[in-house]
């Protein structure tokens, strides 16, 4: 069966990445949970998870069901496709570390050599971290490049699914969405139905899953069940013999300006109900995470129509999307230091130094795509 390639979705991971950096330089400001500039930026990590749930079943249902693939060559594959920037974003961390020190993360400085070599090996492995290991002491499970907490709970997705989710029936995979759909509701609104959770000054919260402990294993469990699956049962809801096409009416441009703008939105809307009412925040986590994200990659699921330069740009975006994810950080926490120290600098100032660091952020990623991403992975395949 021939596959088709979903540009809109390529290009759509591009924005959601982008809005993730741009997302991470706004906590420089403030890491308050409600008086964040971009609140909901967290948010995107539960988008990625819906489109790679769509696009493995897309990738690898039919060879998995056929026995074209086996389950080793599957695991190969991943392997392959994520580790190479994992390596890189964790070397990466290791050259910056020692210039990250600050008021922020004054534990730097008395952190060792064979520390810092003991975490570059743990973070190569997938091995997180205890709150009380990391010097940074901000409770993070990874210490060189925080964004790689996603790609745990990623791998737990994938393994789940070659091993035993690709052979359910879309009922029994629809059993499976409902069941992670209970544990989502349950952490956003701090139900706490079977007490992995505990209290805080602002509950009702899913931005979790990045610190290695029971809580934020159970909330990234869920984020990741319900998003990933819930991807993989909209594929198997579309026949693929027949690929999904949105309203004729509807061009490419106009379908992915206005996914692009779905994904913006949640992003820059403010915070709902403020610490009096924080429950409304978790209705809106639930509503964005459970409904709009896989409607938006409903509406996203085009085949490979769009050609031109907006086709470029989707191919590019999309390309370019997983380096920036986990390039980004390393450079984040320097901004993150030299804000700590230039704090009273004049607004300009911390305009371009912000400006700077995403374009930084920019550079890096791309830098790192054409040199050793793509490379790397073209050699082991």
């Amino acid at each position: 069966m021939q596959r088709h390639r979903y540009e809109i979705l390529d290009g759509l991971r591009g924005v959601a990445a982008i809005m993730v950096v741009i997302f991470h330089i706004s906590e420089a400001f403030s890491y308050d949970p409600v008086y964040k500039h971009l609140n909901h930026g967290f948010l995107c990590v539960d988008f990625f998870f819906v489109l790679s749930g769509f696009v493995i079943g897309h990738a690898y249902l039919e060879r998995l069901t056929t026995h074209k693939m086996s389950i080793w060559s599957f695991i190969k594959t991943r392997l392959i496709r994520l580790q190479p920037m994992v390596l890189f974003g964790i070397v990466l961390g290791a050259l910056l570390f020692y210039f990250q020190e600050s008021n922020c993360y004054p534990g730097i400085a008395n952190a060792s050599l064979t520390y810092l070599m003991e975490n570059m090996l743990l973070g190569f492995l997938m091995i997180p971290i205890t709150p009380e290991m990391n010097v940074r002491a901000n409770g993070e499970m990874l210490l060189l490049n925080i964004p790689q907490w996603s790609m745990i709970f990623e791998y737990i997705a994938n393994l789940a699914f070659c091993f035993f989710v690709y052979k359910f029936s879309k009922r029994s995979l629809f059993v499976l969405v409902c069941a992670f759909a209970l544990l989502l509701i349950d952490s956003a609104l701090t139900l706490n139905i079977f007490g992995m959770l505990q209290p805080h000054d602002y509950p009702c919260s899913i931005n979790a899953g990045w610190s290695f402990t029971s809580e934020h294993f159970y909330i990234g469990i869920a984020r990741v069940g319900y998003s990933f699956f819930v991807g993989l049962l909209m594929y198997r809801l579309i026949n693929p013999a027949q690929p999904h096409s949105i309203p004729s009416k509807y061009s490419p441009t106009l379908t992915f300006a206005l996914c692009s703008l779905i994904v913006i939105a949640v992003v820059c809307i403010e915070q709902i109900g403020g610490y009096e009412r924080p429950i409304y925040d978790g209705i809106f986590n639930l509503v964005c995470v459970m409904a709009l994200f896989p409607l938006t990659v409903y509406i996203g699921a085009k085949p490979a129509t769009t050609g031109g330069r907006l086709g470029k740009a989707c191919d590019f975006l999309g390309r370019i999307s997983y380096p920036l994810y986990l390039a980004h950080y390393p450079i984040v926490y320097l901004f993150f230091a030299w804000i700590d120290t230039h704090h009273g600098s004049p607004l300009s100032i911390q305009a371009f130094a912000s400006a700077s660091t995403f374009i930084l952020s920019l550079l890096t990623a791309y830098a790192a795509m054409i040199l050793w991403d793509e490379p790397i992975r073209r050699f082991l395949r």
